[in-house]
Order: C-alpha cells, then structure tokens, then sequence
C-alpha cells in the first residue's frame, strides 16, 4: 500500500520495484519520526531531536564503493581510485537486494542536488530505515510539496542496510557494498546504516556529471559577506579540518558545509543541510550549530546521551570519534536562503598537518594552489574512516578522493581555468598541530585561525609583511595583529629547531613522492611550483 504525495506515473512499480510491503512517499518530518520511533530506530530527544545509532558501521566504507564497468564510463572513471563492479554481478547484486525487500516496508524521498536549477537532478532515495528518509530530507533539497505530483528522478538510490551482499555473486569485495552504475541510474547501498553513505553517493554522482558541464564540483564549504554575494569564499577540506565550524562566521552568510559547484553562473550548494561532527562542540565556541543539536527533526548520531535526562555527552566518544548531528539549513540563523553566491573570492584549502610542519596561514599562487589542491595534503582523524583511531598524515587528491569518479586532473584544471577567469585569492591554512606533530605539539588555536581567516577574506592580510617558506615555497605572513609571531613560524614553536627541520625534509619529501602520479599530467608551472 501506498502513503503520501507522489506523482502517480512515477511510483516504484514503474520503476520495476514490486512486492514491497507499504511504501511511504514524501513522508514530512514529523511522520517521518513517528514512524521511526514506531519502527525503533532511535529515541527522542530534547527539544525533538532524534537519537540514533548507526551500529557497527560508525563511518563511510570507501574500500566498499563500486562503479559498473560499462562502455559509456569505461575511459572516463579514475579507476585507480574506483573499484569496478561488472554489469552482471551489478545486476545480480539488484536482483538479490529487490527481492530481499518484498514484504518490507519503505520510504521514498524526492528530492534534488543542486541549487542551481541549471545543474540540478533529481534523485529518488529508497531507505529501508526511517530515520534515513529524515536525514536525507535534511542533506538534500525539498521540492515544493506542487512538484512532487510531477517529479521524475534522473538517478534513484536504494539503501538497504538489512541486506548483504555476496561478493562472490555480486562482483564486490565485501558484504557491505555502494554500488553506482550510470548506465542504469541507480545507486545500491547495502549492510550499513552509517547515513553518511546516502548523502556522499550523491555528491560521488555530481562530480562525475559536472565536469561535462563545466561545473566544477567540489568538496567545500561556502560563505560570503553579508549582503554581497560577490565576496564569496570557498573552503576545501576533508573530515576533521574546520569546513563547517571555519564556514559557520556569524560575521557572514552561510551558502552552505560540504558540497558545492562553481558554475559560469557562481557558486552553489549541492545541499540544503548540513552534517556536523559533534565531538567537543560547545555553545560558547559554535553557539550556532550546538543550538541544533536541540532542535525538532536534527539527526543526532552515534552520540552518548543519560538514558533519564536524554542530556548529550558531546566529550564520550565511546561509541566513534565520528559522531554527528544532521540539520537543515534554515537552523542556521545567517544560512543564504537562495544557497547560491557569487564567483570565489578568496579559495581556501583546509588541511590537518599531524606533522606540525605547516604555517597556519599561507598565500598561494594559481599554480602552488593547483599543487596543494591535487595533492590533498591532510591527516586523516579519527572515526571518519573505520580503523581510524588516531590522525594519519594522508594525500587525498582534490581533497575528497573517495568521492572523485574522475582523474584528478579533471577537477584540477577545472579549478585552475576558473580561477584564472575569475581571479582568486588562494590561501592554505593548517588547523592541525603546531609545537610539535602529534602526541607532543598541540592543535592550533581556533581563535588564531579565525583571526588570520578574517584577515585574508578582508583583505587586510594582503597588506601584511611576507616571508617565503624555504620548504614550500608559499609566502607566509610574518606577522597579524592579535596572533602570536611565534605561530606564523612553526619551527619557532618547537622546542628543538633541529628535530623541526628533519620533520620539514620528511614531509617535503612525502610531498614530493605523492606528486610524481600526477607529473605527466600537468603544465611545466605546476611542476616549478612543486617544491619551493
């Protein structure tokens, strides 16, 4: 049986997908958590926040993602960094997983990616669990409650988490499988419940559509000056560098935390929520996103909370380092109502240094900005991956390689044509350790990094006094009203200059080895700005 606005030529049986038990459509918040709880899900919480735990599976499952080789993305998918599936085990991992799910119930949300209605799709999410459909109702963007009676999905996504795949039969290397074939649209996600899969599938999807259009998907935050979308900034990172909590500037407009297009047009929100790690989150420091945490319909997960009082422990991470709340973003009071803005500004790349090597702010050209982009430079921290336990210095090409379907040169020269069409500041800040790497030295200070971050998107920082790195080449301000000297010259916050200097060789070194994939592929100025 059938619940809820849907247009009628467009259920799942004319999709092929029969024998379901009740299917309910376009569900709304409220229902959506009544159905959750009646399912036991979760719990509610304080203030109608639902609290959930994702069980085994706290993190993504990158080792775990497929694309189906077929004729059409064969020259085109980066497959050094994507697994293939063959077409016929993809087809017998979705033949499996539908009958798997006659006689259960599900939920369908229609919904889009992109804010920007020029480069927007249409995608149809199909979660076995109910609190899934909320957190993609937030992750995503809502249709007007009118477009649903004639939405048509261009990409449908199938999550199932009570079914295991048979990598034997399937074609895949675990139980636990994402599964993408554009050929068919579909995306298959099965035996996890860690919802990060649902929202990075569709993101994984627009970086592969984008490019063609010359969009230029990345993995971002975004804000701009209040009442001038023209003074846009992006910010790149992967999990555990600052995007939201750097991007979340009362001071400024929201466009959005972690997935955006720069299009001829400006910039865009992929999104139309947000998904912040809660570990440590205070009201005095993020006053805005722990607010959220308490709000009717935010996704608490993977959180410990008092059994009595429901009362959140945002220090026990017991359960993950990668516990998280999922928002919209209207729950942001300075959020853009439109998610869009203008060309960047100013362009930074976030990186977690685990090495205590790298300045806290560094100003960059076009070409040492396309170096630092494709090399990805960061530490990975703890929980975002499973087996992650402690930051692990890693190279994430673009910033986001789990989620890059095409060669890095793809985005690479993308960001680089934009930039030089558009001009762009470019800036690396280092959120990671300073004093030491880790275990001796201590994380920077946030109230450091705004400051110098304020300075840059102003442009006063400009007007500083610059040194050059001697290992990176980059310019690095000598000093910033507010910010201890010492700060803006790491090897000076070391206790031992000599041992600073062996750590610098030693990460140059990694840099330089990481960089040599990508030397066929790049322009002689690139290659220059390599090492300093």
């Amino acid at each position: 049986m059938a619940f809820g606005r849907v247009n009628p030529e467009f259920r799942l049986e004319d999709q092929g997908i029969e024998g379901l038990g009740n299917v309910f459509y376009n569900l709304m918040e409220p229902a959506l958590i009544e159905a959750a709880l009646k399912n036991g899900e979760g719990k509610l919480g304080n203030g109608g926040a639902f609290l959930v735990s994702t069980g085994k599976f706290t993190g993504r499952s990158p080792k775990d993602k497929h694309v189906v080789k077929t004729d059409s993305v064969v020259d085109t998918i980066w497959w050094e960094n994507n697994r293939a599936m063959s077409p016929e085990g993809f087809d017998n991992l979705y033949a499996d997983m539908l009958e798997h799910m006659k006689g259960k119930d599900f939920y369908v949300q229609d919904l889009v990616g992109g804010a920007d209605p020029a480069y927007a799709i249409n995608v149809r999410m199909v979660t076995e669990l109910a609190w899934h459909g909320l957190f993609i109702r937030h992750m995503l963007r809502r249709p007007e409650r009118a477009e649903l009676d004639g939405f048509l999905a261009d990409f449908t996504v199938i999550n199932c988490p009570s079914f295991k795949a048979d990598p034997e039969r399937h074609d895949c290397r675990t139980d636990t499988v994402i599964a993408m074939n554009f050929d068919k649209k579909l995306i298959l996600i099965g035996n996890t419940e860690y919802a990060g899969e649902n929202k990075k599938s569709v993101f994984t999807l627009l970086n592969y559509l984008l490019p063609e259009k010359g969009v230029m998907p990345m993995h971002c935050s975004a804000n701009h000056a209040i009442g001038n979308p023209v003074d846009t900034a992006i910010f790149f990172g992967l999990s555990g560098t600052g995007k939201t909590t750097l991007s979340a500037d009362p001071s400024r407009t929201l466009i959005g935390d972690d997935e955006h297009g720069w299009s001829d047009r400006g910039t865009f929100n992929f999104e139309g929520g947000c998904y912040a790690k809660t570990i440590n989150l205070s009201a005095e420091a993020e006053p805005e996103i722990y607010a959220t945490t308490s709000k009717f319909g935010t996704v608490i997960e993977n959180m410990v909370f008092d059994e009595e009082t429901l009362a959140l422990d945002f220090q026990d991470s017991s359960l993950t380092e990668n516990m998280r709340c999922a928002y919209p973003l209207e729950y942001i009071s300075n959020a853009s109502d439109t998610a869009l803005g203008g060309h960047p500004k100013n362009i930074i790349l976030l990186t977690c240094d685990a090495y205590g090597v790298l300045p806290p702010i560094s100003r960059l050209t076009p070409a040492q900005a396309m170096y630092h982009f494709l090399s990805g430079f960061t530490s990975k921290t703890p929980g975002t991956e499973r087996g992650v336990v402690e930051p692990e210095p890693t190279f994430s090409t673009c910033f986001g390689a789990p989620f890059m379907p095409r060669r890095p040169e793809a985005y690479g020269n993308l960001l680089r044509e934009k930039i030089a069409k558009y001009g762009a500041t470019c800036w690396l800040v280092n959120t990671g350790w300073t004093g030491g790497a880790f275990g001796t030295g201590s994380r920077m200070p946030i109230k450091a990094t705004r400051a110098l971050l304020t300075a840059a998107l102003d442009g006063s920082l400009n007007d500083a006094e610059f040194r050059k790195d001697e290992n990176f080449g980059f310019d690095v301000p000598v000093a910033l009203e507010g910010v201890d000297a010492k700060l803006l010259d790491p090897r000076q916050t070391w206790a031992d200059g000599a041992a600073y200097d062996a750590q610098a060789a030693k990460l140059v070194q990694m840099f330089a080895a990481n960089f040599e994939q990508y030397l066929p592929y790049i322009d002689e100025d690139v290659k220059a700005a390599a090492i300093g």
